[in-house]
């Protein structure tokens, strides 16, 4: 699997895998399970770093589907916003990277 720009940048651990999950898909919301699943970390792992997460106000939750509480990035917290701004930056840096490689080959 192909590490994101993100996570390159950034450090590749439990905590960079969940928010890197989490930024990808902003707009949706998900169990514990999916995050899990997901950003490749194990279910014991995520529920021991998952706690700063809501401490923090970085995610929320939103919705119950039967047993399942759904959560997603907090959209209203301000550093999340400042998150998806460097987020975002550096994909543009990463797109604008590869296609100045592809210009070149042509």
């Amino acid at each position: 699997m192909d590490q994101s720009i993100f996570i390159r940048v950034v450090g590749n651990s439990p905590k960079t895998r969940v928010m890197d999950f989490l930024l990808e898909g902003r707009e949706l919301d998900y169990s514990l399970s999916d995050i899990a699943r997901n950003s490749s970390i194990g279910w014991t792992t995520l529920h021991r770093i998952w706690n700063d997460l809501e401490k923090f106000e970085i995610v929320k939750s939103t919705r119950n589907i039967g047993r399942a509480k759904l959560y997603r990035l907090n959209l209203e917290n301000q550093t999340v916003k400042k998150l998806i701004q460097f987020y975002d930056q550096l994909l543009i840096l990463e797109t604008e990277k590869t296609l100045s490689k592809i210009s070149i080959k042509r």
